[in-house]
């Protein structure tokens, strides 16, 4: 027996799927205790982009949109303001790549894991690819205002700090083996992205080459 009720721990009974403000939250200020929550929750593949990934991954293009049409970018007294379809067309563009980039970093973390002593999960190596994008996801607020947008920079280090804290956990690779484990990842996923950001440039030059000069950019003096 007990004196009295038990008082639930912070963001529900253990086990249950956090809501997305305290997932954020806890991910991004105690990662070392939300990994663990993480590994034991349900989840679907399916649940963790429709519920998580493709809400926070529309930050950034929002924001870059929001940026461009308020702001534009100044250099040297001359404004680039690009063209309202130009900047949905450009964020869409960078949304879907975003989403098929942390798919396949989740493909590729499980690929990877046997070969460093770690055990094959697709769901869990999902949920290390999703998470560990939060503060980079986060971090795409900053392009609201362009003179701010590299500061996104550091949402991306934090995510490379969140990705190597939650390998170990969720993928069960050995400490001796973790640090061979993340650099190859890495080097995978920087040069998989250069390929997608090619393909995205030459999609975007293409679509806006065919709708003709009216859909570039706007430069002001």
């Amino acid at each position: 027996m007990t004196d009295g009720p038990v008082t639930p721990p912070p963001g529900g009974m253990p086990g249950a799927p956090a809501s997305l403000v305290d997932r954020v939250k806890n991910i991004l200020i105690t990662p070392k205790t939300e990994w663990p929550r993480i590994d034991s929750e349900p989840a679907t593949i399916a649940s963790l982009f429709t519920g998580y990934a493709m809400i926070l991954a529309a930050i950034g293009p929002i924001a870059t949109v929001i940026g461009q049409q308020v702001f534009g970018y100044s250099f040297m007294g001359v404004t680039w303001k690009p063209t309202i379809g130009w900047s949905i067309g450009n964020a869409v563009l960078a949304y879907i790549s975003t989403l098929i980039g942390v798919y396949l970093l989740g493909v590729i973390i499980n690929a990877l894991a046997p070969s460093f002593g770690g055990q094959q999960d697709q769901l869990k190596a999902m949920k290390v690819a999703v998470y560990c994008s939060t503060a980079t996801w986060v971090a795409g607020i900053f392009a609201i205002i362009p003179m701010l947008g590299l500061l996104a920079i550091f949402g991306l280090i934090y995510g490379l700090y969140l990705l190597y804290l939650g390998l170990p956990i969720l993928m069960r690779v050995p400490a001796d083996k973790l640090v061979g484990y993340f650099v190859v990842i890495i080097v995978v996923m920087v040069v998989l992205y250069f390929l997608i950001g090619f393909v995205v440039t030459a999609l975007t030059a293409s679509f806006f080459g065919a709708m003709g000069p009216a859909a570039g950019p706007v430069i002001r003096y």
